[in-house]
C-alpha cells in the first residue's frame, strides 16, 4: 500500500529549491542558514517555532501578570537617566489609565535617552513589548522592544502570533521570519489559495506538501493534514491556545511531533530488521539453550558448566533469566543484538562471562571492550580468575600496552590461541585481526561512538575466500539504567534484558548530603571507620575536564590526608598512573592492605571491593546523577552497612540540589535515571553523537513520552502494511542520518 496523496516531480523540485532564491539572502547569509542545516524551501517549512510572542493585542497594565510577555501601550509620563554605583540606567514610566509601569535600560545610547526624554516632554505615547517583572512599587520591563507614537496611536500589532525559531549566531529572528514568510507566501501562490483558505480540505486534496502518513491512520488518530499544521504553526491565529501550542498538546503541533517521533522509530526498527537479515553462526545448540543454571549444568557445555560449578555464589533468578535469553539469541543464525541493563552490583559481568563461554565452546573468539583502562583492567582480572582454571587464554590490549606485549597479543588473536580479548579503544585498530570472532561484548556502550562500535563488529567479517558474510553476535551491557521511554526510542533496534534483582546480602547505601564546611567532621568519621577495620573511598572532582588537573587534585588530597593520618595506609589511583601501578594499588585495596583510597572518577565503574563501606565524594554538585549513582555503587557490595557522603561547596544551583536530593532519597537506579533524563535531557544522558535524539526539530522525548507506545505500534504497522510510506517519512525528518543502522 502507499500513502493517500502524491506530489509531482515539479512539486518536489520546487520544495528543494535553494534558499538563495529568496529576497535578502546572499552568499554570506546562506552560510549562516547552513549552520542550522537550512538549505532549501523544504528545510525552512519544517524549521518550526519553539515558542511564540503575542503582539496581536494590547494588555492593560492592571491586567499584567509576572513572567508573561505582553504588549503594553500608554503615555510617557516620566523619563530620567541616573547613575548607580554599578552602571548608568535609563528609566521611563508610562500610564495607560489602568496603572503605571516602568521601562528600564542598562545599555542605551545618548540619542536613545534624548529621544525618550523629548517624547515625554511632548506628551507622546509608547508601545512596548517584553517580559513583565516585579519592580519595587509596580511592574517593569527590562530592555523592551518599543516604538514612540502619537497619543492614542496604536502601532506594532501583528495579525498572528510571532514565532520564535531556533537560531544561531548571525541569524536573527527577523531574518528567519522574513525567509519563512516568503516561502509560505510562495506556497500559497502555488496552491492558488488565500491564507484563510489554507485549511479548506476541498482545495487541498492534492496538497503540495504530501501527507506521508496513510489516510486511514491519520483519520484514526484525528490528525490534521501536514500543510494545515505547517501554516498554523508558523502563523498561529491570535485566538489560539498559546500554552497548548508550546507544550505540544495542540493537534497541529502534535501531528508533526508524532510524525517526527515516527521517523526515528522507523529508522531504529528498520535497523533491527536489517540486522536480522545478516548471517551469523549459531553458537549454541537449541537443545542446550536451557542449560544455563547451576542445577542444569552438564557435560554438554563443558566450559560454561565448569564455570557455573566453580562460582562461590548462586546466580540470581534475574541472572539466570537473562542468560537464557542470551543463549536463545546465540542459537540463531542471525546476529544477537541484545542490551543488558542492570543496576550497579547486579552481576552483569557473570552474565557476560557465560555468553563468552558459549561462543568459546563453539570454537569462536570473544572481544570485550570497555571505555576506560581501569574498567578494562578489572574485567581482565575477573576473566583471568574465572577462565584460567578452564585453561582458556585471556589476551589484553590497551593504548598503553608495550610494543613486545602488543605483538604477542596480536599474534595470539590472529592465530586463534587467544580465546577472549579484553581491551579499550585499542581493539578498533586496523592491525587487530581475529581468526574467528563470534561474539562482541561492549560495556557501557553509550560512551563509544557509532563508528567505533561498527568497526569492531566488522572485525568479525570473513576474509575474501569465504562465501558468506558472517557477523558476530553482539552483547551490550550498561550499569546506567535507561528509562523505558528513552530505551523505546534510542534502543528500538535492540532486544532488551533487565537484571532487576541484586544478589542476596547487599545492604542499601545510606546517602548523606553535607556542606564542604563539615569536611573535618567527615574526615574524623572516615579515620575512625578505617581504624575499626573498614575501608573507604575518597573521590576528588574538579569542574575542569582536564585529566591532569583532576590527578593533581587527587595527589594534593593524598598528601594532605597522608600527613594528617600517618597511622593509616592510604593509596592513590588516577588516570595518569601506569596500568601496572593502578592495578597494583587496586589489588592492594581489594586485599585490605590499603584502608583509604584517594581516587578520581576513574573508579566510577568496575571496581568491586566488598569490604569498602564508605564513599566520600568531594564537589558532588559538579557531577551528573548517573555518575554519582555509579560512584555510590562502589560501596554496599558486602554485608555490612555502608554510607555515601556527598560533599558540596558553595551555594547549590536548583539543578544541583535536585540531583543531590534524588540520591539521598533513593538507591533505585531506574528512578535515578528517570530523574537524570528529566534534568539533563536525552542528548546528555546518552551522548548526542551517538543518538541523534538531541537533534529533534520539534519533538521532545520527555514531554512527548506518552506518545511513544502508540508511535512504536504505528511504526510497525507502516512497515507491515504501508512499506511505501516508510522512506519518505524518514527522509522528511532525518534526511540521510542513518548512521546507527548497522550498530
Amino acid at each position: 500500500m502507499c500513502t493517500d496523496t502524491k506530489h509531482t516531480p515539479d512539486d518536489a523540485s520546487w520544495l528543494q529549491q535553494s534558499i538563495i532564491h529568496l529576497k535578502g539572502i546572499g552568499d554570506k547569509m546562506q552560510e549562516r542558514f547552513a549552520r542550522r542545516s537550512l538549505l532549501t524551501f523544504n528545510d525552512l517549512l519544517f524549521h518550526l517555532p519553539t515558542r511564540y510572542q503575542d503582539k496581536t493585542r494590547v494588555v492593560p497594565i492592571a491586567s499584567l501578570r509576572i513572567g508573561d510577555s505582553a504588549l503594553i501601550h500608554g503615555e510617557l509620563v516620566h523619563c530620567q537617566t541616573q547613575s548607580t554605583m554599578k552602571r548608568p540606567m535609563l528609566s521611563c514610566d508610562i500610564n495607560d489609565g489602568s496603572g503605571v509601569m516602568s521601562l528600564r535600560f542598562f545599555h542605551f545610547t545618548h540619542y536613545q535617552a534624548k529621544a525618550l526624554s523629548r517624547a515625554t516632554e511632548q506628551g507622546k505615547w509608547l508601545m512596548g513589548f517584553g517580559e513583565i517583572k516585579r519592580a519595587r512599587h509596580s511592574f517593569e520591563i527590562i530592555h523592551p522592544e518599543y516604538r514612540i507614537c502619537e497619543p492614542q496611536q496604536v502601532l506594532m500589532l501583528e495579525e498572528t502570533l510571532s514565532p520564535i525559531y531556533p537560531t544561531t549566531e548571525g541569524l536573527t529572528q527577523k531574518i528567519l521570519r522574513n525567509a519563512i514568510a516568503q516561502v509560505l507566501a510562495l506556497l500559497q501562490q502555488r496552491l492558488g489559495v488565500s491564507p484563510s483558505q489554507v485549511g479548506n480540505k476541498k482545495l487541498l486534496k492534492q496538497p503540495l506538501i504530501a501527507d506521508l502518513l496513510p489516510l486511514p491512520i491519520r483519520q484514526r488518530l484525528a490528525l490534521p493534514s501536514t500543510i494545515e499544521a505547517l501554516f498554523y504553526l508558523h502563523q498561529p491565529p491570535p485566538d489560539c491556545p498559546i500554552f497548548a501550542l508550546q507544550e505540544g498538546s495542540d493537534p497541529y503541533r502534535k501531528a508533526l511531533i508524532f510524525e517526527e517521533l515516527l521517523a526515528h522509530q522507523l529508522t531504529m526498527k528498520q535497523a533491527y530488521q536489517a540486522k536480522k537479515q545478516y548471517h551469523a553462526h549459531s553458537l549454541i545448540s537449541r537443545n542446550d539453550v536451557q542449560i544455563t543454571s547451576q542445577q542444569d549444568a552438564t557435560e554438554k557445555l563443558q566450559y560454561s558448566a565448569q564455570f557455573l560449578q566453580q562460582l562461590p555464589f548462586k546466580l540470581t533468578q534475574a541472572q539466570e533469566r537473562v542468560i537464557a535469553e542470551i543463549a536463545l539469541d546465540m542459537s540463531q543464525t542471525h546476529p544477537m543484538q541484545r542490551l543488558v541493563q542492570g543496576d550497579v552490583g547486579s552481576g552483569k559481568t557473570v552474565v557476560a562471562a557465560m555468553a563468552g563461554l558459549y561462543a568459546i565452546e563453539s570454537g569462536f573468539q570473544v572481544a570485550l571492550m570497555a571505555p576506560t583502562e581501569l574498567l578494562a583492567e578489572q574485567h581482565r582480572t575477573n576473566f583471568q580468575h574465572w577462565f584460567s582454571p578452564l585453561s582458556l587464554q585471556v589476551a589484553w590490549l590497551s593504548g598503553k600496552t608495550r610494543a613486545k606485549q602488543r605483538r604477542e597479543a596480536l599474534q595470539s588473536i590472529a592465530d586463534g590461541s587467544a580465546h577472549i580479548v579484553i581491551g579499550t579503544h585499542a581493539l578498533f585498530q586496523d592491525d587487530v585481526l581475529f581468526q574467528h570472532l563470534g561474539l562482541v561484548i561492549i560495556d557501557e556502550q553509550h560512551r563509544f561512538g557509532v563508528h567505533q562500535r561498527l568497526s569492531l563488529l566488522n572485525k568479525g567479517l570473513p576474509n575474501e575466500n569465504n562465501a558468506y558474510d558472517y557477523y558476530p553476535h553482539q552483547l551490550i551491557m550498561t550499569a546506567t539504567p535507561i528509562p523505558r521511554t528513552l530505551a523505546m526510542t534510542a534502543y528500538a533496534d535492540l532486544d532488551c534484558s533487565i537484571i532487576d534483582e541484586l544478589p542476596p546480602g547487599r545492604t542499601p547505601v545510606e546517602t548523606v548530603v553535607l556542606s564542604e564546611q563539615r569536611r573535618n567532621a567527615v574526615l574524623q568519621r572516615v579515620y575512625q571507620a578505617c581504624l575499626a577495620g573498614r575501608q573507604a573511598y575518597w573521590v576528588c572532582t574538579l569542574i575542569e575536564e582536564s585529566e591532569l588537573l583532576q590527578c593533581q587534585a587527587a595527589e594534593k588530597t593524598y598528601e594532605q590526608l597522608h600527613d594528617q593520618f600517618p597511622d593509616l595506609t592510604i593509596g592513590l589511583v588516577h588516570g595518569r598512573l601506569k596500568a601496572q601501578e593502578k592495578q597494583s594499588v587496586m589489588q592492594a585495596f581489594k586485599q585490605g592492605e590499603i584502608a583509604l583510597l584517594i581516587a578520581t572518577t576513574v573508579i566510577e565503574v568496575g571496581v568491586d571491593v566488598p569490604n569498602a563501606s564508605l564513599m566520600i565524594i568531594e564537589n558532588a554538585e559538579r557531577l551528573g546523577l548517573s555518575q554519582l549513582h555509579q560512584l555510590r555503587g562502589r560501596v554496599g557490595r558486602g554485608s555490612q552497612s555502608s554510607a555515601c557522603v556527598l560533599m558540596y561547596g558553595g551555594r547549590l544551583s536548583k539543578n544541583a540540589k535536585a540531583r543531590l536530593m534524588t540520591l539521598r532519597e533513593t538507591n533505585d537506579g531506574f528512578i535515578v535515571a528517570q530523574k537524570d533524563l528529566a534534568l539533563r535531557g536525552p542528548g546528555e544522558v546518552l551522548g548526542t553523537k551517538q543518538t541523534g535524539l538531541a537533534e529533534m526539530k520539534i519533538a521532545d522525548i520527555i514531554r512527548d513520552q506518552s506518545l511513544l507506545p502508540q508511535v512504536s505500534n504505528i511504526a510497525q504497522e507502516l512497515i507491515n502494511e504501508y512499506p511505501d510510506s516508510v522512506e519518505p517519512i524518514i527522509n522528511r525528518w532525518l534526511g540521510q542520518k542513518m548512521e546507527y543502522q548497522n550498530v
